[in-house]
């Protein structure tokens, strides 16, 4: 694909493959696996209010920014994953950009747990798993687009965004709504993880759910 020009569209719905899935499927219980402990432990900040307050406002404002920048990434990336080499918008700034967004979500999420203990794990896990997962998807992208991706790739970081200003993004971009509609799912799935985590603390406060641990 021309870096300057959109992909065209097909009828064809969008696949994903067996392994796709079970990325998909490992994350999340890698989610569950990182945040079930935090239901049941309380922060060592609650000593530290001012403290408490700035680790949340942080954490929501990650979330936030992931929120967004993830829908913005799926704006371009929904319909044309893998089946198309995309270099404009978000992915004119990283080849990534979806995983640096769901890692600062995530890590965002850690935050309003009003600990630093969950976010240093989160951060750790990711930084184990996650790069073997992109160095995959980048083979199969390598491998279907050779010359585009290895001019991409000297271009365009793998993973942490160059420079706001090297955006480059077209005037008009064919969205597919379907795709796109499932992917806001995904999105939103880190403000429904903060309110989960805000009603276990209401919950352990009222006595109905057990404190098991302290977590700094």
């Amino acid at each position: 694909m021309n870096p300057t020009t959109a992909p065209t569209t097909t009828n064809a719905p969008p696949t994903r493959s067996i392994a796709a899935r079970l990325r998909i499927l490992l994350s999340r219980i890698l989610a569950i696996a990182l945040l079930l402990p935090a239901l049941f432990a309380r922060s060592r900040w609650e000593s530290y209010p001012l403290w408490e307050g700035v680790l949340f406002f942080l954490g929501t404002t990650l979330v936030a920014l992931a929120v967004v920048g993830r829908l913005w990434c799926s704006l371009y990336i929904c319909g044309y994953k893998t089946n198309h080499l995309i270099t404009e918008g978000p992915y004119s700034l990283s080849r990534n950009p979806l995983y640096v967004l769901s890692l600062i979500g995530a890590i965002g999420v850690g935050l309003t747990t009003e600990t630093l203990t969950v976010p240093a794990l989160i951060a750790l896990s990711f930084s184990i798993y996650y790069p073997s997962v992109i160095r995959s998807e980048e083979n199969i992208l390598r491998a279907r687009h050779p010359e585009e991706f290895a001019r991409y790739s000297s271009e365009v970081p793998r993973f942490w965004p160059a420079p706001f200003r090297n955006l480059r993004e077209t005037e008009v971009y064919p969205v597919k709504p379907r795709a796109f509609r499932k992917a806001m799912g995904s999105a939103v799935w880190f403000v429904i993880l903060i309110g989960i985590l805000e009603l276990a603390e209401s919950l352990r406060e009222g006595k109905i759910l057990p404190i098991e641990m302290n977590l700094w």
